[in-house]
């Protein structure tokens, strides 16, 4: 006999997880499927939300320990349709088969197949999207004369290196020009090199206890 898991999520604590599993139950019993766990979360549409009863299914399918995964819907197993894409993709890729009792999906069937490579082409083009759109604010901030990418640290370089040469501690250089001690320590040693020949440098040791320290 094939073993199946049920899995199901509620969103407020006065939803009944045993109606979702109501409908799962009657298609395990005429599929011939042995019930191996049922796993559930109580959880909201966030997919930051952390879900303690998907992720022990996913452990236990890549142990084997069941065949299938039954669900009443495919919007109890996604918090939204790049979150279901990859648990679909990854049951897929596990062998795992996914059984939806409304929609109704079976991947193992040919029209499992299909639905689970539209999903894949769905997650494709909302990349595509994003990454149109993001092409397009680079040009339009292109076009209006503006930065694009990181902007660059603006600070008096020299003042800094002057500062910091002069005796001020690493931690006052960097808290006067409101930038790290690991940026001064930075900027100090890129300057050692085209430093004037009456401009005292710090001893080589003293910038490596500065480094380590920052």
């Amino acid at each position: 006999m094939n073993k199946a898991v049920l899995y199901g999520r509620i969103s407020r604590s006065d939803e009944s997880l045993e109606s979702q599993f109501a409908l799962v139950r009657e298609i395990a019993a005429k599929r011939g499927f042995e019930i191996a766990a049922v796993y559930s979360d109580l959880a909201s549409c966030s997919s930051k939300t952390k879900r303690a009863g998907i992720e022990a299914l996913l452990r236990d399918a890549k142990r084997g320990v069941f065949s299938a995964v039954l669900i009443s819907s495919l919007d109890r197993l996604g918090t939204g349709v790049k979150n279901l894409w990859e648990l679909v993709r990854e049951l897929d890729g596990l062998g795992i088969e996914l059984i939806s009792a409304k929609e109704p999906v079976d991947t193992a069937t040919p029209n499992g197949r299909v639905f689970v490579a539209t999903l894949g082409c769905i997650e494709e083009l909302q990349k595509s999207l994003n990454r149109e759109r993001i092409k397009g604010a680079m040009r339009r901030r292109k076009l209006d004369g503006l930065p694009i990418g990181r902007i660059p640290l603006r600070i008096d370089r020299g003042a800094v290196v002057a500062d910091r040469l002069s005796g001020l501690s690493l931690t006052q250089a960097a808290q006067r020009h409101g930038i790290s001690r690991t940026t001064v320590v930075r900027l100090v040693r890129e300057a050692q090199g085209r430093l004037p020949a009456n401009f005292t440098q710090l001893p080589q040791e003293t910038m490596q206890r500065a480094e380590h320290v920052a």
